[in-house]
């Protein structure tokens, strides 16, 4: 099982940070694998600033997915509701583009239906 962790990053008008992964032609919300030894909490704090280099703050756990890799390995992803601190968005290797969306906004353009729930709930 690969462990992973993430977040639904909320700006202080409500709308999600969705990220462009160039790698696949995606649109996600911002995660990624946990280093050896790494807690969840942190991997998702970690993951969010190293993807669109926004310092966050963890607010509620939310219902974790689990689903096929692309490699079609067994992946769980636990998220939290982040809120920003500080920091800002500069194009990388992993994430290419970063939009604030509404939340209808983010549940068109996102690709994947895992990440479509995590925006519902």
């Amino acid at each position: 099982m690969i462990e992973a962790a993430g977040g639904l990053v909320m700006d202080a008008e409500g709308r999600i940070a969705v990220v462009h992964r160039p790698r696949y032609d995606d649109w996600s919300l911002p995660k990624g694998k946990l280093d050896r030894g790494e807690a969840h909490e942190q991997a998702a704090l970690r993951e969010v600033e190293e993807e669109i280099g926004l310092r966050c703050e963890l607010g509620e756990e939310l219902p974790e997915t689990r689903y096929a890799d692309h490699k079609g390995r067994p992946k769980r992803v636990r998220y939290w509701r982040m809120t920003v601190l500080g920091g800002e968005f500069e194009p990388n290797d992993e994430v290419d583009e970063m939009r604030w969306l509404e939340p209808a906004e983010a549940l068109a353009l996102l690709s994947y239906d895992f990440d479509r729930d995590l925006v519902r709930s």
